[in-house]
């Protein structure tokens, strides 16, 4: 545990690294109208990859969070839906990630519409 506390750390440090150099790059006066300072820093596409696992990684938290939360209900049926999932894949090949992905994305969803069925207080 203390190793998954360690690389959470260092992968934190690392984002708010990557996001000071790129608020310095962005913010750099252009000596060169023709050079984009953001470019010679970082590709789109890398940008891109970034992005999408960020906000893999902000699902997921967001799942690990209503699953851990032994209080809530809705953890509850969130673990207990994704034990009926897994039993039900039992013999299939996914992979492990695959399906975290699939039940986050599930549970996900699931939130999103009972939160659009709610009325406004």
């Amino acid at each position: 545990m203390d190793d998954m506390n360690a690389r959470i750390q260092r992968v934190t440090e690392d984002l708010r690294a990557i996001q000071q150099e790129l608020n310095w790059a962005a913010i750099q006066p252009q000596q060169d109208p023709e050079r984009d300072g953001l470019a010679e820093v970082v590709t789109l596409e890398a940008l891109q990859v970034l992005r999408t696992a960020l906000d893999q990684m902000r699902h997921f938290l967001w799942f690990y969070f209503q699953v851990v939360d032994n209080d809530s209900d809705f953890g509850q049926k969130l673990r207990e839906a994704l034990q009926q999932r897994l039993h039900n894949d039992g013999d299939e090949a996914h992979s492990f990630l695959e399906r975290m992905t699939a039940a986050t994305d599930e549970a996900f969803q699931r939130h999103r519409l009972t939160i659009k069925t709610r009325k406004p207080n």
